[in-house]
């Protein structure tokens, strides 16, 4: 017998390109993972965001404050969204997170600018990401020696001199020291629970199938939506002490700050958790067994760890991909947890982003009773 037959080597080959071709959704993530991975940091990944929205609060409307608004705006990393129309809407609206920087321009600004008293320019900014805003700070104070080099001419020439004719001052609210464990510890909360939840979920039911457990419960009484309950509610109280580790770690390891209601962000917690929960018994009831689970999971996770802003900028990204992100319940949930965590929020403020986590929830959980229904057919 020859220690190698390339008549077997071809039967063994065809048997592998027909097994293949029977596992279709393997061979879909095989193809598919690579695609995504290629058209998200080719096209969606940005660490350098640019056109952040920003509100101006403007006491003075002068052409010098207007041309170096103007001037922010040509440097490509600001876009003003919004006039204010006080302090409070102003931090407000930061808080909120609806804008990214805020500028506050004094009453007589452009009187002590011509009788060079240098007058103070106030920029405030959401560093609860520091990555989202340095870069544009950097460039705000390239700024000062060009912004208004066209309207001091003439007789106000002279203030064209080393020091600029105004003062920006700068003040990173949430995050003054720029600490990156400050965002990310936080946003750790949500990707652990992320994959956690759906992993687990996923492949507890499919491994019931696997080992005939599954007929057992089906010839039950019990209803899809109790089977559902069951087998999450164990989880979501995993999650709970996976949630508490992380919070300790975060204070006792890295100072974290926790500004707001831990009462407030445990009720979020369990919107969020039983959303990630829907997701994982869907994937149980469309895979065939454990290896078709965990790819499903890995195939959630990715796009929900790159387009979530976790990782990188959600601002910087493309609208078509930001799109994207708001579908998924990782992206409102950081945004939830940094708010609280970081920003003292409340009730009223993270209320946008507890809808569109229901929402997912709801989707997720028709789909999954949807599919139970026909793996009980």
């Amino acid at each position: 017998m020859s220690l190698f037959s390339w008549h077997r080597f071809v039967a063994v080959l065809a048997k592998e390109f027909v097994q293949m071709r029977r596992d279709r959704l393997t061979f879909a993530m095989m193809v598919g993972i690579p695609i995504i991975q290629l058209i998200l940091f080719g096209f969606a990944i940005n660490s350098d965001p640019k056109a952040l929205p920003t509100a101006v609060l403007a006491a003075d409307n002068s052409i010098y404050s207007r041309s170096f608004v103007r001037a922010m705006e040509n440097s490509g990393y600001f876009r003003v969204v919004r006039q204010l129309s006080s302090e409070a809407e102003a931090g407000r609206v930061l808080t909120e997170g609806q804008v990214q920087f805020v500028l506050t321009i004094p009453e007589n600004f452009a009187r002590k600018l011509v009788r060079g008293e240098r007058p103070v320019l106030l920029l405030e900014a959401d560093a609860t990401d520091p990555a989202a805003t340095s870069n544009a700070l950097a460039a705000l104070m390239n700024l000062n020696q060009t912004a208004l080099t066209r309207d001091l001419a003439g007789g106000l020439a002279h203030l064209q001199n080393a020091l600029p004719p105004y003062e920006v001052r700068v003040h990173r609210r949430y995050n003054p020291e720029g600490v990156t464990q400050y965002n990310i510890v936080p946003g750790l909360i949500g990707v652990i629970l992320t994959m956690t939840m759906v992993m687990m979920t996923s492949l507890a039911m499919t491994r019931e199938r696997e080992r005939g457990t599954m007929e057992n419960l089906l010839a039950t009484p019990v209803r899809p939506g109790e089977v559902m309950a069951g087998k999450i509610i164990p989880y979501i109280i995993v999650g709970y002490v996976q949630v508490a580790i992380i919070l300790l770690a975060a204070k006792l390891l890295f100072a974290v700050p926790v500004v707001g209601s831990l009462a407030l962000l445990s009720l979020v917690l369990v919107l969020f958790m039983a959303a990630n929960l829907a997701v994982g018994f869907t994937f149980s009831t469309l895979a065939k067994n454990q290896m078709q689970a965990m790819q499903m999971t890995f195939f959630f996770f990715l796009p929900s760890m790159l387009l979530s802003g976790f990782m990188f900028p959600f601002r910087g990204m493309p609208e078509w991909a930001q799109w994207l992100g708001e579908v998924l319940p990782l992206t409102h949930f950081l945004r939830v947890v940094r708010g609280i965590l970081l920003k003292g929020n409340g009730t009223a403020e993270i209320a946008p982003e507890l809808w569109p986590m229901a929402l997912f929830l709801l989707a997720a959980a028709v789909v999954a009773l949807k599919r139970y229904r026909e793996t009980l057919d």
